[in-house]
């Protein structure tokens, strides 16, 4: 079920002429989380009520999927759902837009990386974009299609449904800012804890898929330097299969950060060919991923048929 959706999800993407009539299963989600946010993230013990509202999500998220999967057509819900949680296609489709950006003028590469990160593009050269694009084509390698076809191998359609809960949940919430950091610090600490393994595992498809050993060698040197303690591992990986710097100083809210640099050495510039580079990595990395799955089903079936 898990290739069949990777494969339909490969396919389709994301069909805008769906989500324009109908919401995303996400945009539904980020509707709760607002509702949530908005009711309980004020006055005191607001570490307690960031606990309680991701609780809430997580019940009335998980709940239905529950239902689905020991319901009449399991097998469709599953494979349809897993479908639209797994994000390969519009991952890439988005990383390209910024290569195709960027190959025309800074401007229209800088408008195209604004749509899927969070820091000040305006202060970003041509290195600076490309590399922003690459970093988030990693990351989100890890979040929006490992980790998700994780967790639907080890508890299917629930196990899917409650971690994309959790993870838009960190994307709204989650952060440093005065108003998230006390209510939001539940949501962030369980996205860390459930993207523990697969973040590693994306990692390491990343490295097999684009530099190899040498490549995993420096991911394993450098992942920690990152400031998550997942995101390091992919991007780390990305860094050294390209050999190109990532991470470093950024610019967010207007204030310069001191991230150290994952694969320092590799100090040379960044293009646009570079992102194109890291999409075609990212092709052969899903590949593997669904070899992987594809792999375990036939075991699985082979196994119902002799037992």
């Amino acid at each position: 079920m898990l290739a069949l959706a990777m494969i339909i999800d490969a396919i389709l993407g994301e069909p805008k002429a769906l989500w324009d009539r109908v919401p995303h299963p996400v945009v539904l989600m980020g509707r709760l989380i607002t509702i949530l946010e908005e009711g309980l993230n004020s006055g005191p013990l607001r570490h307690a009520k960031g606990v309680l509202a991701l609780l809430i999500l997580i019940l009335v998220c998980g709940a239905p999927a529950l239902f689905l999967s020991i319901s009449l057509f399991q097998g469709v819900f599953e494979v349809a759902i897993a479908a639209i949680l797994l994000s390969q296609r519009s991952l890439i489709d988005h990383v390209g837009a910024v290569a195709k950006g960027l190959s025309r003028s800074l401007e229209e590469g800088r408008s195209a990386v604004a749509q899927i990160v969070g820091r000040d593009v305006q202060t970003l050269d041509e290195q600076g974009v490309a590399r922003a694009a690459i970093e988030s084509g990693a990351e989100n390698f890890s979040d929006g299609v490992v980790a998700p076809a994780f967790w639907f191998l080890l508890l299917g359609l629930p196990g899917i449904v409650v971690y994309k809960a959790i993870n838009t949940a960190d994307s709204m919430i989650g952060h440093r800012s005065d108003r998230y950091r006390e209510f939001g610090w539940a949501a962030a600490r369980l996205d860390d804890l459930v993207n523990l393994i697969p973040a590693r595992l994306a990692g390491f498809l990343i490295c097999a898929a684009g530099g190899g050993k040498a490549a995993a060698e420096i991911m394993m040197r450098d992942a920690w330097l990152h400031r998550s303690p997942n995101a390091g591992w992919p991007e780390a990986a990305m860094a050294a299969s390209l050999g190109i710097r990532l991470a470093g100083p950024r610019v967010y809210d207007g204030a310069l950060t001191d991230d150290p640099w994952l694969n320092a050495i590799a100090d040379r510039p960044v293009t646009a060919k570079d992102i194109e580079a890291s999409v075609t990595i990212l092709w052969k990395a899903w590949a593997m991923l669904l070899a992987v799955a594809a792999v375990l089903g036939g075991f699985w079936l082979l196994l119902g048929l002799l037992f």
